[in-house]
């Protein structure tokens, strides 16, 4: 399924995630950094997530950039309906808004994670979206 998913994206799928991150996701993602020049300030990574994967409510003290570019995913701020991505669909996520994101039930998905603020931008990782919230919000 991953060498399909290749064919479909222009940005590479990535390895795994490393333990560091993947402690923070239900299911399988994987990361491929895109942006190497620090000076440059700007760090980009295309992740990739197995249908039904997500990542944990979390929060970004500088804010971050989501730009879908393959597949079918979704993202939810705490309190309010989640929000369907498809490629093309980009999501400006304040600082301090605790949200997640992450695959469609049935789908696999792409998006470009731009930092914004990163001198300063940390993440504060919090509860794991259970599968009844999950399952909940993306019901379509």
């Amino acid at each position: 399924m991953k060498d399909e998913l290749k064919r479909k994206i222009l940005f590479p799928a990535g390895d795994k995630l490393p333990e560091m991150f993947s402690r923070y996701f239900t299911g399988q993602a994987y990361w491929a950094p895109l942006t190497q020049n620090k000076d440059l300030n700007c760090p980009i990574s295309n992740v990739t997530f197995e249908p039904a994967c997500r990542n944990n409510w979390h929060s970004h003290t500088g804010g971050q950039i989501l730009v879908a570019v393959s597949g079918k995913g979704y993202y939810q701020e705490k309190g309010k309906p989640a929000r369907l991505l498809q490629p093309g669909d980009v999501v400006e996520i304040a600082p301090d808004v605790v949200h997640w994101h992450g695959a469609a039930p049935d789908s696999w998905f792409s998006h470009l994670a731009i930092e914004t603020n990163p001198q300063t931008n940390k993440n504060t990782w919090l509860d794991s979206v259970k599968d009844e919230e999950y399952f909940a919000a993306t019901a379509e």
